[in-house]
């Protein structure tokens, strides 16, 4: 468009992937040649050789089961003769315990320190609408009212990611967007707060890796949510009832099992 047409000035639309050189339509479908062709595949060819070796390692385990007549434990953990009981034995189980079940235990704290990341990495608009939802899930303070929660949380995550993801990609080139026509109030940095897509400032794609991981940890942490449920999770690995919701300091240490390693001397 002509200097007339956008209220852009000429030297920032100078640096619009439109003007700054040759566009080629086939790369916004994800086309584009490139040599050589080993170096552009290696990161796909080791992603299929790591899901390889572990459909294998599965494979095997589940034969060698099938042919000694055992049972899959339980949990699907590294060291599965560790249990709850054994957390304040002393400091190799209790690594082993953690190594087991750090997740289960701090699993939500987890993802709280993620969406703070979030947060503070992008600091946009939708930087924002993440700190609404931690404000709405830190405000129902019981677990079991976060639990309730959760499953809506991640819906939101999942959503949030795959409409940025489009956004991102844009449109097909064209002349321009319509928050950059001359009757739009919109400067660089309104459109960058917002996310928008734009030629010359392009949404950042790497604020996609945190809302990714963000939704990872959201996702196992449902899925410890459904587990603290069942009564072998919870023989194995412990309960993550608060015992101390309802009770005063004084008594406290009558109700808690873990024992008292400042005050036994």
């Amino acid at each position: 468009p002509g200097e007339n047409e956008t209220k852009v000035d000429l030297e920032e639309l100078k640096t619009s992937v439109l003007y700054s050189g040759p566009v080629d339509p086939a790369e916004w479908v994800g086309l584009r040649k490139s040599y050589p062709l080993l170096v552009y595949l290696r990161n796909n060819l080791l992603m299929l050789a790591i899901l390889a070796f572990e459909v294998t390692i599965y494979r095997h385990q589940e034969y060698y089961r099938c042919r000694n007549n055992l049972t899959a434990p339980v949990t699907k953990t590294i060291f599965h003769d560790i249990t709850r009981a054994h957390l304040d034995d002393g400091v190799v189980n209790c690594v082993k315990y953690f190594i087991n079940y750090f997740f289960y235990k701090f699993g939500l704290e987890t993802c709280f320190l993620l969406s703070v990341n979030v947060i503070g990495q992008r600091m946009d608009f939708y930087a924002m609408i993440h700190a609404f939802w931690l404000i709405a899930v830190l405000y129902r303070r019981r677990r079991k009212a976060i639990a309730e929660i959760w499953p809506k949380y991640c819906c939101f995550l999942a959503c949030i990611i795959t409409f940025q993801y489009f956004l991102c990609i844009g449109i097909p080139p064209a002349p321009y967007y319509p928050w950059r026509s001359g009757n739009a109030n919109f400067n660089s940095n309104i459109i960058k707060w917002l996310y928008f897509p734009d030629f010359i400032v392009r949404p950042n794609p790497v604020f996609l890796v945190y809302d990714f991981m963000l939704l990872l940890c959201a996702s196992l942490q449902r899925q410890t949510f459904e587990d603290e449920n069942k009564a072998a999770v919870r023989i194995m690995a412990g309960d993550n009832v608060e015992i101390c919701m309802n009770l005063d300091a004084a008594s406290f240490s009558q109700h808690n099992p873990v024992p008292d390693f400042i005050h036994c001397r």
